[in-house]
């Protein structure tokens, strides 16, 4: 009998390595697979823009396109409906000026995410709903505060604005400037506005 019990404990012993191997031929491979998906993951989600999401004072939009650096439209409208402080930056992309501050346009659109608006309007492209701003040269930008109206610069504010009135009432219409803005330049108008980082 003890002969019988001791090839039951070895069938055992061995029946419970064989599952051990066959469980670990399963797991090995799909904790291979967690792991490079975690690492995908982590390498290609953009975190800059879901921290600035996850801050109090961050709008998030009614539709994706109205926060969208490039313009396919222009409804002010539904912009002022956020209550946020409004750029609208004029340009081309023939216009090398343009070209060039592009890059600074949106790397200060992915950093004001959901505090400000930020739109790249192409003249050439949007040419009829763009009618009425005053544009005379690109790039100009013109700054709109969040309840709507022109945005005053302040004394400290060392940068060198156009101020349009209506003719028939002499009412502040717009504030625009003209030409490139250095990234620190535009994050000064930004807080100039109201907005903190």
């Amino acid at each position: 009998m003890r002969h019988v019990a001791a090839r039951e404990d070895a069938t055992v012993n061995n029946t419970n390595k064989t599952d051990r191997k066959k469980l670990l031929k399963i797991l090995v491979p799909v904790a291979i697979v967690i792991l490079i998906a975690g690492v995908w993951v982590l390498k290609n989600i953009d975190f800059s823009r879901s921290d600035n999401l996850m801050n109090a004072d961050v709008i998030a939009p009614i539709d994706q396109e109205h926060f969208e650096l490039d313009a396919k439209t222009l409804n002010m409208d539904v912009l002022l409906e956020y209550n946020m402080p409004i750029i609208l930056d004029f340009g081309s992309d023939s216009c090398l000026p343009c070209v060039s501050f592009y890059p600074t346009l949106k790397a200060m659109h992915n950093e004001m995410y959901g505090k400000v608006i930020i739109k790249y309007l192409d003249v050439y492209k949007l040419g009829e709903e763009i009618q009425g701003y005053p544009v005379s040269v690109i790039p100009t930008q013109i700054f709109i505060n969040a309840d709507g109206t022109p945005y005053v610069p302040s004394r400290n504010i060392d940068i060198e604005f156009t101020i349009y009135n209506y003719n028939s009432t002499g009412e502040h219409a717009f504030t625009a400037h003209e030409g490139v803005l250095s990234q620190k330049q535009l994050l000064a108008i930004i807080e100039d506005m109201g907005v903190g980082k």
